[in-house]
């Protein structure tokens, strides 16, 4: 197995611990991981796939940085994709976040059930869309990470869901 895929499986998985004990995904993991892949690459394989690395580096931080600025998103989500995609390069890190957003759904579903939020998420979708058509796309008070009074999932677990998702595929 690649060197560059355990390291993103490992970055992952300490994600998701710290994400489900903290709800932080820390900068020192995402930082550094990202740090680390692109001295990798560039040491054992030279300026072109350290550049490909980068490349994944900016496209994670892109794919999700829309959500973050809705403030749908934490931060640390999305440092988390970039520097998955440092390890991984652009290609990988698309498949990766295609797969996290159908694995977040999934989950953000099964939370729903689980603790009895599905009519209130459904109301609370049903009222963003309207805002969002009728005001134009951005945050909307009390449906923000910060004053939500719903269930919150740990998307690190989606991010290494889709992860795994990935690689299996490819």
């Amino acid at each position: 197995m690649n060197i560059s895929v355990v390291a993103a499986v490992i970055v992952a998985a300490i994600a998701c611990t710290t994400d489900l004990r903290s709800r932080r995904i820390p900068n020192w993991l995402t930082f550094g991981a990202a740090a680390a892949a692109l001295m990798y690459h560039l040491v054992l394989s030279g300026p072109s796939v350290a550049a490909a690395g980068l490349g994944g580096w900016l496209l994670g931080a892109a794919l999700f940085f829309p959500m973050f600025l809705l403030r749908g998103m934490g931060a640390g989500d999305v440092k988390l994709l970039a520097a998955l995609g440092a390890w991984l390069g652009p290609e990988t890190i698309f498949y990766v976040a295609f797969f996290t957003t159908l694995a977040g759904g999934v989950m953000a579903a099964l939370v729903a059930v689980c603790r009895g939020y599905v009519r209130t998420a459904a109301t609370n979708l049903k009222f963003m869309l309207t805002m969002w058509w009728t005001t134009g796309i951005r945050p909307i008070e009390g449906m923000t990470l910060n004053d939500v009074q719903g269930p919150r999932l740990a998307y690190a677990l989606p991010i290494f869901a889709g992860l795994m998702v990935t690689l299996w595929i490819r």
